[in-house]
């Protein structure tokens, strides 16, 4: 096969070229237009909460809700430390402070049992998040979360539908964040969203998304708000996305279950886990190697590079950023991030291609 196959690619047929050439050809192409009003709502109802709120991308999202709960300058939010920088980002950005929890090594979100240590009164949230599409064990850390009076946001950025004991993410904590970037299960190519049932907060997070601008009197601005609003070509795009996302889910599966056949567990390898509780939305096709460490990983993924398969490694502890370096008590995370890649996730990937990455994997991996 001399095709080179990509870790990720958005999939754009003909229905959200139509939704664009409507959008455009309304010259309703910046934050206002019909397809802002009906993707949050469709957006909602999907999730199965009452409100959501479009946003300019999924870090914003989380930065907003917490600006939203008033969390701010000395304020505490703990998260586990493997995920994308965004969770911890947005928070230094709100003047918080992240709070690094470790992972369970089962799903690779946070572990319950690593939050209540934790807990100062600093403390004002909870971050889960729903890592590689797989979701956190929302009912335990909501109870954690309830005993202490905490909010609970779900960085839900890669888990579009997926479901805890058969409810969808998004519906779970006080709020949850979602992005849209381009290689995400549902793309508006940037843009992000806000779910929640609190119908004070969703006013809120309106207000302080578009300049904190009030309604009763136009120019005047109430509080130092944000331009964190989505496109109505945006919108347009989401709207033809989610028309299509039962295919979008189905596939994913599907495309693990290629992986599971071509590769299984060869040689102690492990592809990505689902705990009985839950389903996964499958972001991103996990294979992890007890084996590796961050030298042998990095020369395995030039390898397959070679050979025609992109990859990319598991994300490094937050805690270890150089802006951030800190050394907190994270074992879980601190092993497995060097033990993981990711590999070609899309919905046009083809089972012939699934099975020629699972080939190469085996050649590599009998080296």
């Amino acid at each position: 096969m001399n095709q080179f196959i990509p870790i990720s690619q958005p999939s754009i047929t003909q229905k959200e070229i139509d939704y664009v050439n409507d959008a455009v050809t309304s010259t309703w192409i910046s934050s206002l237009g019909k397809y802002i009003d009906r993707f949050e709502a469709e957006f909602a109802a999907f999730c199965g909460s009452r409100y959501a709120i479009c946003v300019s991308n999924g870090t914003v999202a989380i930065q907003l809700a917490l600006t939203a709960y008033g969390i701010g300058e000395g304020d505490e939010v703990i998260m586990p430390n493997l995920s994308f920088i965004a969770t911890a980002n947005a928070t230094l950005h709100c003047g918080a402070k992240p709070v690094f929890a470790d992972i369970d090594p089962s799903n690779l979100c946070l572990d319950p049992n690593a939050i209540e240590a934790l807990i100062t009164p600093k403390t004002k949230a909870i971050m889960p998040v729903h890592l590689y599409g797989h979701p956190a064990q929302m009912d335990a850390i909501l109870k954690i979360a309830n005993k202490h009076g905490l909010w609970v946001i779900e960085d839900a950025a890669e888990a579009h539908g997926a479901t805890v004991n058969g409810k969808r993410v998004g519906s779970w904590g006080n709020c949850a964040t979602f992005s849209f970037y381009g290689n995400k299960n549902l793309t508006t190519g940037e843009g992000g969203m806000i779910t929640t049932d609190d119908e004070d907060f969703y006013n809120r997070c309106r207000h302080l998304r578009d300049h904190a601008m009030s309604k009763e009197k136009r120019y005047w601005h109430t509080a130092p708000g944000f331009n964190f609003r989505m496109t109505n070509i945006q919108a347009a795009i989401g709207c033809a996305q989610l028309e299509r996302v039962a295919d979008f889910m189905a596939k994913r599966q599907l495309i693990f279950d290629w992986y599971k056949t071509y590769l299984g567990d060869f040689k102690g390898v492990s592809l990505n886990n689902t705990d009985a509780w839950a389903t996964n939305a499958y972001w991103l096709i996990c294979l992890e190697n007890k084996s590796w460490n961050l030298e042998s990983r990095d020369a395995f993924m030039v390898e397959l590079k070679k050979r025609g398969v992109d990859s990319r490694p598991y994300f490094y502890p937050m805690s270890q950023m150089p802006y951030i370096n800190e050394f907190p008590d994270t074992p879980v995370t601190n092993q497995i991030y060097q033990q993981g890649i990711n590999l070609p996730t899309y919905f046009d990937l083809k089972e012939e291609q699934v099975k020629f990455i699972c080939e190469i994997l085996r050649q590599l991996l009998d080296d």
